[in-house]
């Protein structure tokens, strides 16, 4: 049966990336448009997709009516379905964001439509090469705009994203290599059948195969210690850049890694090999521990953020390889609600650095007060983080821990609970510096006589400023405060501060969708029931 809604959510994007270089060439700045109109478009099938999913359950697409064996299937069902209405959401928020606070270079957009498409592939393809090319084609787009940043560390951070991804994707292939030579096929429903009845799930080359597969996957997902690559490329890449890829790439790789396990090799390969469900779940905690830790002692907010990912990823691989129901549910909406709130956090970090050009913790001191909408926001999302009632992220927590106990694996449990101590202790310290710590004493923080945003809540510009001049024609005001910044603040409520490197726009948009990211966070966590009805089929055909 022909379902092309699948297809156009690979394809819209991956042609849409080649317009703005085309048209580029007769018109200015036709990126954000092109992109946004693309977004919306993938939106819109997204939506249709999951309703599909909702109503009449699974359903799959042929490329070219082809026979599973040799053929491209894309498969839609509820865990698919969560993922694509994720990178939707994800898409629309940031290009909301770079409206006014992205980049403007043609070749950006193309990168990140490529990225998108690139993305779509991964939830939907039902098979195992064609995840390869769609990671490839992922990885290329992220090096790129990791590198869009333009600075030798941002080179530097591409570059070694480039070594160790490539490294990564090679032993994928490996595995999938192994795989192919044991059964004769690549279709991911046709290898959960051959494995078993070909050659059994003991054989050395199916061992191999899941090995070489799950470290490749694992270095996607950024599992400890195959995370080398995430810190320096969540730093040092443009905020919006880092916004996407912190919510999607490395989400999308541990989804692969969940969907091979229980799409190819399923749960039937770790009762016949237990050794591997128990060295990867043994990873996964190590991962937990180490990512919270690292996380703890970082003073760079880019940097606390990205080694929680790698905490956070932990968790979700190892809810994966406890292979329960309750486990693999709460792996499921942890992802999904992970990438939610990195989402927004890292959005907010843009907002405020674009604001106030600042970057550490200790530079966040009083900014509360100054930023109040964004900031909240980010508060409400690091509350989630650490799995605080009602959001998401506790309902995703909550179910993995339950999942646990359930599989007998009560060290998982406990250690979950430790990374959610560990996590409490980061976010307590970075919202005691943005409520509480007095700037004054804090070298390199903002002084408490600079401006507050009209577009983020705040008031007029405080008192204690250096010049206040009036433009007329621009309709702004301009204040230079003793930081040497100066604010543009017009009447619609833009801010504009050029901190020595150049004039980022704050906007009322860019707020907004900080704003409503960490809404959205919080109405999910009331969401348990709808998770358990859309994913249930798919939890009762893998287990």
């Amino acid at each position: 049966m022909s379902n092309p809604e699948l297809a156009l959510l690979v394809a819209v994007p991956i042609l849409a990336a080649t317009l703005p270089l085309l048209v580029g060439l007769r018109f200015d700045s036709v990126g954000w448009p092109i992109a946004t109109v693309a977004a919306l478009v993938e939106a819109g099938l997204a939506v249709f997709v999951a309703s599909r999913v909702a109503t009449e359950g699974r359903y799959v697409h042929s490329l070219g009516n082809y026979p599973r064996q040799y053929g491209i299937e894309l498969v839609a069902d509820g865990f698919s379905a969560a993922v694509v209405l994720l990178i939707a959401v994800v898409t629309l928020a940031v290009l909301g964001y770079a409206r006014r606070g992205g980049a403007r270079e043609k070749t950006y957009y193309s990168a990140f439509l490529l990225l998108c498409g690139g993305l779509m592939g991964i939830g939907l393809t039902g098979d195992v090469f064609n995840m390869f090319v769609f990671l490839e084609i992922v990885g290329l787009a992220t090096y790129a705009l990791v590198a869009a940043g333009r600075s030798g560390r941002s080179a530097l951070a591409a570059l070694k994203y480039l070594l160790v991804g490539t490294a990564g994707a090679s032993m994928y292939l490996v595995g999938i290599g192994f795989a192919f030579v044991a059964t004769g096929t690549l279709n991911m429903a046709e290898l959960s059948r051959a494995i078993p009845e070909t050659v059994g799930y003991s054989d050395p080359l199916v061992v191999a195969s899941f090995s070489f597969v799950a470290v490749g996957l694992s270095v996607k997902a950024a599992i400890f210690p195959l995370h080398t690559w995430m810190p320096d490329a969540y730093a040092e890449a443009p905020d919006t850049v880092t916004a996407y890829i912190a919510a999607l790439v490395s989400t999308l790789g541990a989804y692969a890694l969940a969907r091979i396990i229980y799409s190819v090799y399923t749960p039937a390969f770790f009762e016949a090999v237990p050794l591997a469900g128990d060295a990867l779940v043994a990873f996964a905690t190590t991962s937990i521990v180490a990512g919270s830790v690292l996380a703890v002692i970082q003073s760079d907010v880019k940097r606390m953020l990205a080694y929680s990912s790698v905490a956070q990823f932990g968790m979700i691989v190892a809810a994966f390889g406890l292979g329960t129901e309750q486990a693999l549910l709460g792996g499921a909406i942890h992802l999904v609600g992970h990438g939610l709130m990195k989402v927004g956090l890292f959005l907010g970090v843009g907002v405020i650095a674009s604001a106030y050009g600042v970057r550490t913790v200790r530079e966040y001191a009083n900014l509360g007060y100054r930023s109040p909408v964004t900031v909240a926001a980010m508060g409400i999302l690091l509350l989630g983080l650490v799995g605080i009632p009602p959001s998401v992220g506790f309902l995703g927590k909550w179910y993995i821990a339950w999942g646990a106990i359930e599989a007998g694996a009560p060290v998982v449990a406990a250690v979950v609970l430790f990374s959610t101590l560990l996590t409490l202790l980061y976010v307590a310290r970075l919202l005691e510096t943005l409520y509480f710590r007095p700037p004054d004493d804090v070298e390199g923080a903002v002084p408490a006589a600079d401006v507050r945003l009209r577009s983020d809540g705040g008031g007029d510009a405080d008192a204690g400023t250096d010049d206040v001049s009036a433009d007329a024609d621009a309709g702004t005001d301009d204040v230079s405060a003793d930081v040497g910044a100066y604010v543009d603040v017009d009447d619609a409520g833009m801010a504009e501060i050029n901190a020595g490197t150049g004039t980022r726009p704050v906007s009322f948009g860019m707020v907004f969708v900080v704003a409503a990211i960490a809404v959205a966070a919080v109405a999910l966590g009331f969401a348990g029931p709808v998770f358990e009805g859309f994913l249930g089929p798919f939890l009762e055909a893998v287990l």
